[in-house]
């Protein structure tokens, strides 16, 4: 009877080892080929990658089939286009979507002058009318959120309604920037790596980001590690197997990122010509606004985009305006991808209507 016992204990415990073996297994081979998934998925939803010149400037766009409202899609500092991949095939099935790269990002041009939401938006006006050719939706994730609202405010016969995703509305704004940890750890080492005379940013960034500082006791370990796998893998995304893939999309694009553009935000010279109260009150078309839930460190840092009074700020500000809060990382449309989709279609209807 205890032999029995001790052998169904024993076989508990192996079929036990097999499965957390085979869920370490999936979880390491999702983390290290997720970008490559989502390739695929985005291809077969009917993507094609595509170039256009804006005012002499090479933009990289991605563009779905024609299967309903115009959707221009703008993604935050230090990714590109594919940034938007988990949420392009649900909204490829009812919209004629537009990703685009912005400059100092992805293929696009790396043009230092138009570092400003100013210039931005003013390209992003001339791309909807030379690509798109018919006003449009726009969603706008971060400092892509601060541009979104600068088109809809410049030019609102071009645009139907406006998504920001977590836009840091006043927080960008020097002198309260350095109390953010984007100003620390992106504008700050972008700054520093410029004067640095180095000309790796992605090793750079390995090497003194303060982003190690969130894991505690293990950073030095995990650091290491990460820097090992630049050396060993040049020209490659940095892609670590114990980050699940929300993390290691930090670091996807990193290397097509021109740190001159992180500077604009350690100078103040991005928000130059861009008054954010009064942009946001220019807006007339229907908005939804989404706030991330803000986190802070034992400093005080703001480790998100927006604090909760100026997410309040933002939407008083607003004419027509439906707020979403939300508990997930600041890259809401990958933590999320059903609910971004959800908040799409929500704004379309109060378009339509």
């Amino acid at each position: 009877m205890a032999a029995g016992r001790r052998a169904i204990a024993a076989l508990a415990g192996a079929g036990l080892t097999v499965g957390l073996a085979g869920a370490l297994t999936r979880f390491v081979r999702g983390t290290m080929t997720y970008a490559e998934r989502d390739a695929t998925t985005i291809a077969a939803a009917g993507f094609v990658e595509k170039q256009t010149t804006i005012d002499g400037s090479r933009v990289i766009y991605a563009e779905g089939p024609d299967n309903g409202p115009a959707l221009l899609l703008i993604h935050g500092q230090i990714t590109d286009w594919r940034s938007w991949s988990r949420v392009l095939p649900s909204l490829a099935e009812r919209y004629h979507v537009f990703a685009v790269d912005c400059y100092g990002h992805g293929g696009s041009a790396w043009v230092p002058e138009k570092y400003t939401a100013k210039a931005l938006a003013a390209d992003m006006v001339t791309f909807l009318d030379q690509v798109v050719g018919r006003p449009a939706t726009i969603a706008g994730h971060s400092s892509g959120g601060l541009i979104a609202a600068a088109i809809a405010a410049q030019a609102p016969d071009r645009v139907r309604g406006v998504v920001l995703e977590d836009p840091p509305f006043f927080a960008t704004l020097l002198p309260r920037a350095k109390q953010t940890f984007n100003y620390i750890t992106l504008a700050t080492l972008a700054h520093e790596f410029l004067d640095s005379g180095e000309d790796d940013f992605v090793a750079y960034h390995l090497r003194h980001s303060a982003f190690w500082d969130l894991f505690g006791g293990l950073r030095e370990k995990l650091q290491e590690s990460a820097i090992a796998y630049h050396e060993s893998h040049p020209g490659e995304p940095v892609r670590i197997f114990w980050m699940p893939p929300s993390l290691n999309e930090l670091f996807r694009a990193m290397d097509s990122y021109d740190p001159r553009f992180g500077e604009a935000f350690y100078t103040g010279s991005f928000d130059e010509g861009f008054d954010h109260a009064d942009t946001l009150s220019r807006i007339t078309v229907p908005v939804a606004q989404i706030h991330v839930k803000p986190r802070y460190d034992s400093a005080g840092i703001l480790q998100a985009a927006m604090s909760d009074d100026e997410a309040e700020r933002a939407r008083s500000l607003l004419a027509d305006v439906e707020l979403y809060r939300a508990n997930t990382g600041h890259n809401f449309h990958f933590d999320d991808p059903r609910r971004f989709v959800r908040i799409v279609d929500d704004l379309e209807r109060r378009v339509r209507a």
